[in-house]
């Protein structure tokens, strides 16, 4: 409950008026997603590759060989629709990284909501707020190639 005191005045009288509504506190649900070279680990169950990078492009040729056997092992992260706050750390990748989150495919992409954003350097946390729909999605690092993991909402 919140109650509000107001004030007013009129000639010599003061009115005292309180208010009472309700107030809900929504506290946003942290999904933590921890990047290491080429992939998120969380992602992909926990699995540390152990891959080696210095530079995107390194990540760009390990997924292209790697990624669509890595995905066909893992399953979405599934969410009901709500607040969520993804947060998101650089663990020993030597470049900054960052976090992209969005809607799959061209009419899912302009219709859901999105997130993004970088300046991730190496052991730099960042939380990335966003209120999600129904619907499935994608994320993933644009700089730090990784695979387009999936993400699905529902009610």
């Amino acid at each position: 409950m919140f109650h509000s005191r107001i004030l007013l005045r009129s000639g010599s009288l003061v009115f005292l008026l309180f208010t009472t509504s309700s107030v809900v506190s929504a506290t946003p649900t942290v999904i933590e997603l921890t990047q290491v070279p080429c992939q998120f680990l969380e992602s992909e169950n926990g699995v540390d590759h152990g891959y080696t990078s210095t530079h995107a492009n390194d990540c760009v040729k390990i997924n292209k060989s790697s990624a669509a056997k890595r995905l066909g092992q893992i399953e979405p992260i599934s969410l009901k629709a709500g607040d969520y706050i993804f947060r998101v750390t650089n663990k020993n990748v030597p470049y900054d990284l960052g976090f992209w989150l969005r809607g799959k495919g061209l009419v899912a992409r302009a219709t859901l909501p999105s997130v993004s954003g970088g300046g991730l350097s190496t052991g730099a946390t960042r939380d990335y707020r966003i209120t999600l729909k129904s619907g499935e999605y994608l994320y993933s690092c644009p700089l730090n190639p990784t695979p387009d993991y999936p993400l699905l909402v529902t009610e």
